[in-house]
């Protein structure tokens, strides 16, 4: 009963979130949202690919190896289907196999 309540009020919260914008702006969209809508999906992904590879040291053994084939993976699947759903799960499972088979 708690758990429940207490997923329904963050799915409301985020729910909320997601629309306040637009509930704000039903007329006009100022210029500056609009181009933050434009250009922070790619700074976010950037931020994410930075975070991810940030751990890399060039002085370790096989370091970086399974992170760096995992971001060719997902930039290669992202070229070839223009899918991003399937290209970070490609990415996500080649890491994942290559951690817990290869370098283990």
């Amino acid at each position: 009963m708690k758990a429940s309540l207490l997923i329904a009020v963050m799915a409301i919260v985020t729910i909320l979130l997601r629309f306040l914008p637009f509930l704000m702006f039903r007329k006009h969209t100022p210029q500056y949202i609009l181009y933050l809508g434009k250009v922070l999906p790619q700074a976010i992904i950037g931020m994410l690919v930075v975070f991810c590879l940030k751990d890399i040291s060039p002085s370790g053994h096989l370091s970086g190896i399974p992170e760096l084939t995992a971001v060719a993976c997902v930039a290669g699947a992202q070229a070839w289907k223009r899918n991003s759903l399937l290209s970070i799960l490609a990415g996500t499972i080649l890491y994942m196999a290559l951690v817990q088979t290869v370098f283990c």
